[in-house]
């Protein structure tokens, strides 16, 4: 077993809250009285818990502590960035200095600047993203143990394990500029994973399963996740290799909110004004089937990627980047929207719960609906072209025939081009993936290549 720890004196209150408020407010007056014309600041502190079991016995337990301040500043329209782990006040002070001292010798860049004071969240609403989960090592380990041993005792064929986890993690987000914007709010995020190999006369096999949540009372449970580690492990003993062939495939939707990231990181602001997107000037074209709807709902209670502002402190609101199947808009922050000639659609730092809409059916039938194809649990490899949208990644997954799935299958390539994948999605399942920050069923493409043997 190794132990790790980093501290654990960080209470988390209103009180504690406020104080980092101040923290932030210093960095602003710092900046005024040292001549920048406008300046922002975020600040970030966290504490955890992790203890990690393998075959029963303790292997890991860490408590960490950290934080972090970055600041930033504007001379007319240059620029300075500056941060720090150190948020005493003379360190505070010598980032402040810093950043000022690289903005003052910066290029100047008209986009350079704060987001519009008119478009900020002056009355933040509460989320409920903060609940503390008041473990002992102890009750930690308990947990791990019980979730590692659900799996090891599931079948006689799971022979190994990789370990289970749980982590449990809390922290406090302040973000404030020079328009007179302070505002902080506390977070979490309680995680528990476990890993476990199967093993037949033909092989070993590993697979995973893991629930996340900001409340811990909203984790799946926790014998569950093992017996789902063990099911998907044994179900991947004595896999196949395919020919090449056309074929439907099915992405799983625990890995289905990939295939819509690829859209987010093509309409963001950045791609956009670089001219480096397969979706270059796309909006109010086609680019979905007219069923698919994708929607941002940055308020949901508890949601993993929920959020009243973005990182510029812009109100965040619900609205839709796909309906109909046309694209409505892009995601921008200030600077690309500035590039773009466009407003900042309050996506600084990214987006916050995109829905994608679903069909009736369930994803037993979505394969029935398929009949025969490749039903893909695992991608491997990062071959995605973000310029001309070529698509091309390692998978592993269940060949299916007549809706019904017949054997494993492993060292298989899916290739296609993300604009006729898109295309080509016949439907989307009701299994939705809540753990993310793109909440997707499984999903159905009409046609993509499959190279194997």
């Amino acid at each position: 077993m190794t132990t790790s720890s980093h501290g654990q004196d960080l209470i988390i209150n209103n009180d504690t809250i406020e104080r980092y408020r101040q923290r932030v407010a210093r960095v602003l007056a710092l900046a005024a009285d040292a001549g920048a014309t406008s300046a922002e600041a975020s600040l970030n502190v966290g504490k955890g818990l992790s203890a990690t079991v393998r075959l029963g016995e303790v292997e890991t337990v860490e408590h960490n502590l950290d934080q972090g301040l970055g600041v930033t500043v504007y001379m007319g329209a240059r620029k300075g960035t500056a941060s720090t782990t150190d948020l005493s006040d003379s360190a505070i002070a010598e980032t402040v200095t810093a950043a000022c001292d690289i903005a003052r010798v910066t290029s100047e860049d008209p986009c350079n600047g704060l987001a519009d004071a008119a478009l900020l969240a002056r009355n933040p609403q509460d989320l409920d993203l903060y609940h503390q989960w008041p473990l002992t090592v102890a009750e930690a380990i308990a947990i791990a143990q019980r979730c590692e041993d659900a799996a090891l005792q599931y079948d006689k064929r799971i022979k190994n394990s990789e370990g289970a986890t749980l982590s449990s993690q809390e922290g406090i987000n302040i973000y404030g500029n020079s328009n007179e914007f302070l505002h902080g709010y506390a977070t979490s995020r309680h995680t528990v994973s476990c890993s476990v190999i199967a093993e037949d006369g033909a092989g070993m096999e590993r697979d995973y399963w893991y629930s996340s949540a900001r409340c811990a009372d909203d984790l799946d449970a926790i014998g569950g996740i093992g017996k789902i580690a063990a099911e998907r492990a044994i179900n991947r003993l004595n896999p196949r290799r395919l020919s090449t062939r056309q074929s439907p495939v099915v992405f799983a939707a625990d890995i289905a909110s990939g295939l819509f990231s690829s859209y987010v990181s093509a309409i963001s602001g950045t791609s956009q004004y670089r001219n480096m997107t397969f979706l270059l000037d796309c909006l109010e074209q086609q680019v979905f089937p007219d069923y698919i709807n994708i929607r941002e709902e940055p308020w949901l209670k508890r949601g993993n990627a929920s959020s009243p502002y973005d990182n510029e402190g812009v109100a965040t609101a619900p609205s839709d980047l796909v309906a109909g199947g046309v694209a409505k808009r892009y995601v921008l922050g200030s600077y690309s929207a500035c590039k773009l000639g466009l407003q900042t659609t309050g996506n600084a730092g990214g987006v916050h719960n995109l829905v994608v809409s679903h069909g009736v059916h369930t994803l037993e039938k979505l394969l029935a609906k398929m009949g025969t194809g490749l039903l893909v649990t695992e991608l491997m490899g990062q071959g995605i072209n973000r310029t001309t949208g070529d698509y091309s990644r390692g998978a592993a997954g269940y060949w299916v025939e007549n809706g019904t799935l017949q054997y494993p299958v492993s060292e298989v390539t899916i290739a296609g081009n993300l604009k006729d994948m898109f295309r080509g999605i016949v439907d989307v399942a009701t299994d939705v993936d809540m753990r993310r920050s793109i909440l997707t069923g499984s999903v159905l493409i009409d046609n993509m290549t499959i190279a194997g043997e």
